[in-house]
């Protein structure tokens, strides 16, 4: 088989013993079509000279990686749905099969499923996936991972010739089985089983596992400080996570205690979407029916979350000690924020109380007026280095307002960076790349029609465009 020297592969997870994980098989599909393969990312872990025929036996079929993983592995988890705890969770439909190393870092990767079929955990459903819903994870990851957000990637999409039965989209629907590439399936509501059960050595076990591969800095330290730490950690990854949320407009839309990671790596997308406008109050999920996870939600969903994951540690932190690790995220996230908008804008900090002025003052204008969420960013990449190309916007209107005036005095004190970038095509058009759920719907209805997949070739080229000129 035809790896290449930066495939690493390891079998990590195995190494936690069969107490965290269930052995099983995948499903057999009646058909493999390739329906999408990312090889930039496939580069990265050694795999992007697999011929299709190869990936398809590897992704479709679910044949072992050389050296990896023998046998996948449905994770045991429970977790917080909607506030609710539920013991029956799991994989369901979707298992750990391999992990590998990131050839750009050295950093552990995995490699994980979705609609690969039942296991123990699938609770009467059917463990599949619906082609719909593949086409949406590729679009929500590429997107965001474009807007620089740490988010898991999709890696492969597979469709598989069944027809599906759903409540939720026009049944019968097309079938697809889903890779996703991640830095680790490891989630609140993994320690959150062991803490149900009260099995403390497990939990102990979990955590030396977690920071000895995840995080290496914390593995030596005496069990109290290192629990402290690792909870200081994953604290601050999720911070930056939340931050980033709200700095793209994004709504996950299930942000339950099961679907957050211990690298704070957003992941597993099902009813996203990405807010036209500033709109605390604007929901992804239809069964969402009190806004629970609403856009302006998000960060107090992911502080509850981490206090789930304290909970599991007290008899090594003590009480006082995790507040006082859970106290810092409000000012965490905050601080998050304004970074994240600094790079999204491409601006140079200008000190805490003027950075803090810009942040409020964008923020404000965007609730006022309700301009368009993504049009405003791009318009003002480089602060006022963009004054002409913000007058010729489909927004300019919005900037001739009263309520832009604070907002330009912030961008004044602000300078840009190298990052800008104001020279690369994707800036000289006249309205950034979206992915607002009107697109998502006409990307796959010629899919769903005629099997015309253009258009969705045609977005993932302009988000490529969008994610090159916003890398530095």
């Amino acid at each position: 088989m035809p790896v290449t020297d930066s495939y690493r592969p390891e079998t990590l997870h195995e190494g936690l013993g069969d107490p965290f994980f269930d052995r099983v098989e995948a499903a057999r599909f009646p058909k493999h079509m390739l329906r999408y393969r990312n090889q930039r990312w496939a580069a990265r872990v050694g795999l992007d000279g697999l011929t299709d025929e190869e990936w398809i036996a590897h992704f479709g079929r679910f044949e072992p990686l050389p050296d990896g993983l023998r046998q996948p592995l449905a994770l045991r988890y429970h977790g917080h749905q909607f506030r609710v705890y539920n013991p029956d969770l799991g994989d369901g439909r979707g298992f750990l099969f391999a992990q590998l190393r990131d050839d750009a870092d050295g950093r552990l990767l995995d490699l994980g499923t979705k609609g690969s079929g039942q296991t123990p955990w699938s609770r009467r459903g059917d463990g599949r996936l619906t082609l719909k819903g593949g086409v949406r994870e590729i679009l929500a990851t590429e997107m965001l991972e474009a807007l620089g957000v740490d988010t898991s990637k999709t890696f492969s999409l597979i469709e598989t010739g069944e027809a599906l039965m759903r409540g939720d989209e026009p049944s019968p629907t097309r079938s697809s089985v889903l890779v996703r590439l991640s830095h680790s399936h490891i989630r609140i509501g993994t320690f959150q089983r062991l803490a149900f059960h009260e099995d403390k050595p497990a939990i102990d076990r979990l955590l030396d596992h977690v920071c000895r591969h995840y995080f290496p800095a914390l593995a030596e330290l005496p069990g109290p400080a290192k629990a402290l730490a690792f909870l200081g950690q994953v604290v601050a990854r999720v911070a930056r996570l939340g931050a980033g949320y709200m700095s793209a407009g994004f709504v996950h839309g299930v942000l339950n205690s099961d679907n957050i990671n211990v690298t704070g790596e957003s992941f597993d997308y099902g009813p996203w979407r990405f807010a036209p406008s500033y709109d605390p109050q604007f929901t992804a999920a239809y069964f969402d029916e009190t806004g629970l996870y609403a856009f302006g939600r998000q960060p107090g969903a992911l502080g509850w979350n981490l206090a789930r994951l304290a909970e599991c540690l007290l008899h090594l932190t003590g009480l006082e000690a995790a507040e006082k690790a859970l106290d810092v995220f409000p000012g965490l996230i905050q601080q998050e924020f304004r970074a994240a908008l600094l790079r999204r804008l491409a601006l140079a900090p200008a000190g805490e109380e003027a950075d803090a002025r810009l942040a409020k003052a964008f923020v404000d204008f965007l609730i006022a007026t309700r301009a368009p969420f993504e049009q405003t960013f791009f318009d003002w990449r480089g602060g006022l280095a963009s004054v002409d190309r913000a007058r010729s916007s489909p927004s300019a209107s919005f900037y001739e307002t009263a309520e832009f005036a604070p907002l330009r005095a912030a961008l004044a004190e602000h300078e840009a960076t190298p990052a800008a970038r104001l020279d690369h095509p994707y800036f000289r058009r006249p309205a950034p790349c979206t992915m607002l759920i009107d697109e998502v719907e006409a990307i796959w209805a010629p899919i769903a029609e005629r099997d015309d997949w253009s258009a969705l070739q045609a977005k993932i080229a302009e988000i490529a465009q969008m994610r090159d000129a916003y890398e530095a």
